[in-house]
């Protein structure tokens, strides 16, 4: 259920806002959409795993949080990060 070493490897070089980095709030994001997307995938056939179920929901609220400082901080960045991940609001 979680994301394989070499998707991680390529979505913070993707997102990374610097060389080498790995814990900017983009990449962190990122790699949550992605983790939050394949466990989604996962409840489509099991549907009554509620401890993964818990873990997903404070994904999503991790990712939250980390997107409204992105925005409190610099909202231009915030509006191209949602664009780039596909993530409505």
């Amino acid at each position: 259920m979680s994301i394989t070493p070499e998707l991680k490897a390529q979505l913070i070089k993707d997102y990374a806002t610097k060389e080498g980095d790995t814990g900017s709030p983009d990449v962190q994001i990122a790699i949550l959409t992605s983790r939050i997307t394949t466990l989604t995938e996962h409840f489509k056939s099991h549907k009554k795993d509620n401890h993964s179920r818990r873990g997903l929901l404070k994904m999503v609220s991790q990712r939250r949080k980390l997107l409204d400082y992105v925005k409190a901080k610099d909202e231009e960045r915030y509006k191209s990060l949602i664009q780039r991940l596909g993530i409505r609001r």
